[in-house]
């Protein structure tokens, strides 16, 4: 339909070219031929309109005339041409939109303050031409042509046919395809155009709309306005309605622009229009039906709205909530629908024009009579007929009439917005010739109305006004677009259960971002309910999950997937997970990072206590056997077994239960290098003291054979140095160790992912092993020599005991290895204080317990005699 308007609107454009080309040439030959029997001299030309004249509904003559064109009727008279006869002027069909005809006197209202005025155009009366285009594109393009011209068939012009009588401005469309078609006509002449209601982003267009003007704000500041609104409520998954129309195209077009920016998505988008057959405007009820999001944004014009909603009700359907562009959710005809209640959406701010509703009442019988749009209008609202024009049936009007009592949109003044704004572009338009034929001095103006101006220099002054009225600034930018600001407007249920229209907050697009939007009331919902829908596609991911996509659908549509392990999500509706940091780890939710858990061998817990309690337990197990044999050593099992040595593998003996704890506890750099050397140390000192005792068992044994002199070289001083030879070579090599790469503390996270290990790292893995293996090679030493002393025929040898000792001491170094390596955490550590332990008590029990055992309780075998005695 838009493009066959523009279409027609260039056809008629074209055509009116043609004509005053025709018109000149016609002037000329009869400017010719006449020559100067022109009753208007030589020098005029007599210029005749061809075509059919409209006649306004409404005008007045004045000084400089100013047109308006508004949608009164909401329909057209469609004519079948045969293109043979000339077509009937077009007529207009259908019922009065009472709110077109408010502001149609509107306009007059405003006129006639100005023409009452001292100080805006002093003197000069303003005249008017309103016109009727019945809501149709061709009809607003044929009267926009005519006010480019004259209402005269016959104008007399100075030289040629181009300077016919036009009007300075022209206030109107009520639409935005209308404004369309006739801004691209006049905005050829120059003639500046100020609309009331045109919204369209697409008439910010100075390229195209030259002399556009508009007192309403662009659709583009609504459409921001409408997504922020769906933004502030959580919503994001919604249904879109729409006119067919360049209002609804246009605006639909910008708000899903602005919703995509937002997140916001689109479950579907419909469209209608007033013309489209019942059939469409049911599929588009079904779709609403049928669809789960439950908020529709309906961007649409009233006209289309009352035909959607009509349909709706004739079934029930799930309630929606309604969210409204400016052109519908304050219309008053609409609050009938009361499935509707709670609908929300931006509105033009109220406005109070002082004298405006004396003067909409002020319809005497006489002005009604002279109007014939008011006569019908009359008859219309009282359902009566004036004079003679009554048939069979239909009830006369008998003069006790009374506007007053009248409950329509023309009498309703309550909520004045539309209509403030056809006030505003009327007094813009005032301003701007009063700037171009007046001349301000001091606080009077000088106007000089026989002052002849051209719609251009109206044009020119139109985009430099500012001036406040009511209370309300007015300006345009350089789109010819006002300061964007709104009310936000609840449709709520009254206490006698009426729907009435609420104010409960405001947006001003010329505040910083960020601060354009508030809320002060509380607003009423879908059933009436306080409490806000909802309307997801899917419910909001919590933290500890991550958003996946849904195959084919809109981002909105999502599955919710936990995070993997060692990740976690802490805000909703989250799309990634992010792992922790490296000493932490998640808690069972997934949605915080905590410390993970520390974890080492310590004297709190019950392995600890243990260990620590047997370590503790071996040492004075030790020193009392020192003590006993310090107490009894003179007795000759003593003296017999190497009091020295004995004495000194007891020493050793303490040290090694003792240097187990060092093992207990959390490691620090000190405990780390004593650890393993002490343990390296006193070790190879035991081991050295019990070979040097099975050497001496040996050399004994050689030392009783005739001419043998052995003992003279493995002595009390051979003995000790064989002891210090041994273990310096130790102290060397933890010397080198600790030198070159010694054990150090480290967190270990690799075993457990959700602890750490506090343990001591070797530094030199090489250097811990041939500490090991260092030992193990005296002990292996020890125990072959031990082997071989094992049958020698004292009563008492002591290599047997040693043998014993060191078959367990090597059984337990050999088991350690493979525990070691395999054991997890802390029981790494309690496996090297097992083996320590368990290779001590080995030592302790074999090597000393026998002897003991006889010096305390078989105190008869403690004897020389006893021990000398042969198997």
């Amino acid at each position: 339909m838009e493009i066959s308007a523009i279409v027609i609107g260039l056809v008629l454009f074209l055509s009116l070219c043609e004509l005053n080309s025709a018109l000149e040439v016609s002037a000329g030959l009869t400017e010719e031929k006449t020559g100067a029997g022109v009753s208007t001299g030589a020098s005029s030309m007599k210029c005749k309109l061809q075509g059919t004249t409209r006649l306004p509904v409404f005008s007045m003559d004045g000084d400089y005339t100013i047109g308006g064109v508004f949608s009164i009727h909401t329909y057209k008279h469609t004519v079948m041409h045969n293109y043979i006869t000339l077509p009937e002027p077009q007529k207009c069909t259908g019922r009065i939109d009472s709110r077109q005809l408010r502001f149609s006197h509107a306009m007059v209202f405003a006129i006639e303050e100005i023409n009452n005025s001292t100080e805006l155009l002093p003197g000069i009366k303003l005249g008017y031409q309103i016109h009727d285009s019945c809501g149709s594109v061709p009809l607003s393009v044929h009267v926009t042509f005519q006010l480019s011209n004259s209402l005269d068939p016959v104008i007399y012009t100075g030289d040629n046919c181009s300077h016919s009588r036009k009007v300075m401005a022209i206030v109107g469309e009520s639409s935005s395809t209308r404004s369309i078609s006739m801004s691209r006509i006049i905005g050829s002449f120059n003639i500046p155009q100020v609309s009331h209601f045109a919204t369209c982003a697409c008439l910010s267009d100075k390229q195209q709309f030259p002399s556009f003007f508009r007192t309403i704000p662009s659709d583009q500041f609504q459409a921001d306005a409408l997504a922020k609104l769906i933004k502030h409520f959580g919503w994001t998954w919604i249904g879109a309605v729409r006119s067919d129309s360049d209002y609804g195209n246009n605006g639909m077009a910008k708000f899903l622009d602005a919703a995509q920016k937002e997140g916001i998505c689109v479950e579907y988008s419909e469209s209608l229009h007033r013309t489209h057959p019942s059939s469409r405007i049911q599929r588009v009820a079904e779709v609403i039906r049928r669809s789960t999001a439950v908020v529709i944004v309906a961007f649409a014009a009233s006209t289309e709205m009352r035909l959607l909603l009509e349909e709706l009700s004739l079934q029930p359907f799930p309630r929606r909530q309604w969210i409204g562009s400016e052109s519908w959710v304050t219309d008053p005809k609409l609050l009938s629908f009361s499935f509707c209640v709670g609908a929300i959406g931006f509105g033009i701010e109220q406005a109070v024009i002082p004298g405006l509703r004396e003067f909409l009442l002020d319809l005497s019988p006489s002005k009604v009579a002279a109007s014939p749009l008011l006569t019908e209008f009359w008859e219309d609202a009282f359902s009566c007929r004036l004079g003679e024009s009554a048939v069979i049936d239909e009830r006369l009007c008998n003069g006790t009439e009374d506007i007053q009592t009248l409950n329509n949109p023309y009498t309703d003044t309550s909520q004045l917005r539309i209509t403030n704004m056809v006030y505003k572009a009327v007094y813009a338009i005032a301003h701007a010739i009063h700037n171009a034929v007046c001349q301000d001095t001091n606080s009077t103006a000088q106007c000089d109305k026989f002052t002849r101006i051209e719609s251009k220099q109206v044009l020119t002054k139109l985009k430099k006004v500012n001036f406040s009225r009511n209370g309300y600034d007015v300006s345009f930018d350089a789109n010819g677009d006002p300061v964007a600001r709104y009310e936000l407007v609840n449709w709520q249920k009254s206490e006698s259960g009426s729907i009435e229209m609420v104010t409960v907050g405001h947006y001003d697009a010329s505040l910083p971002e960020g601060r354009e939007f508030r809320i002060n009331r509380n607003l009423t919902w879908l059933e009436g309910s306080t409490q806000v829908p909802v309307s997801v596609c899917s419910d909001s991911c919590p933290p500890g999950t991550r958003k996946v996509l849904q195959k084919g659908k809109p981002i909105c549509c999502y599955d919710c997937i936990p995070c993997p392990e060692g990740e976690i999500s802490n805000t909703t509706d989250s799309l990634d997970c992010f792992p922790c940091p490296k000493e932490f780890w998640p808690n069972a939710e997934r949605d915080t990072c905590f410390l993970k858990s520390v974890e080492f061998l310590s004297f709190d817990e019950v392995l600890g206590i243990i260990l620590a309690a047997i370590s503790v337990g071996g040492a004075c197990l030790a020193v009392i056997t020192a003590a006993v044999f310090f107490r009894y050593r003179t007795s000759p099992i003593v003296r017999a077994n190497n009091s020295e040595l004995s004495f000194l593998l007891l020493f050793s003996l303490t040290l090694c239960f003792l240097c187990s704890l060092t093992f207990i506890g959390a490691p620090s750099d000190w405990s780390c290098m004593l650890r393993h050397t002490a343990f390296g140390i006193t070790f190879v000192l035991c081991i050295s003291c019990v070979l040097g005792k099975t050497i001496v068992v040996l050399m004994a044994f050689r030392a009783t054979l005739p001419g043998s002199n052995v003992m003279k070289w493995f002595g009390p001083l051979q003995q000790r140095m064989t002891v210090v030879f041994f273990t310096f070579i130790q102290l060397l090599i933890c010397a080198i160790w600790l030198g070159l790469s010694p054990p150090f503390p480290m967190k270990n996270m690799s075993i457990y992912k959700e602890t750490i290990i506090l343990e001591c790292a070797l530094g030199s893995a090489f250097g811990f092993w041939v500490v090991l293996g260092y030992i193990g090679l005296l002990a292996v030493f020890c125990f072959v020599l031990a082997v071989l002393a094992r049958k020698l025929p004292d009563n008492f040898n002591e290599a047997k005991l040693i043998t014993f000792s060191m078959l367990i001491f090597c059984a337990v170094w050999i088991t350690f290895i493979p525990a070691y390596v395999s054991s997890p955490g802390k029981f790494t550590v309690a496996v090297e204080i097992f083996a320590i332990l368990a290779s001590s008590f080995g030592l302790i029990l074999c090597i000393f317990a026998p002897k003991c055992y006889i010096i305390l309780f078989k105190p008869e075998k403690n004897t020389k005699k006893h021990l000398m005695n042969k198997n």
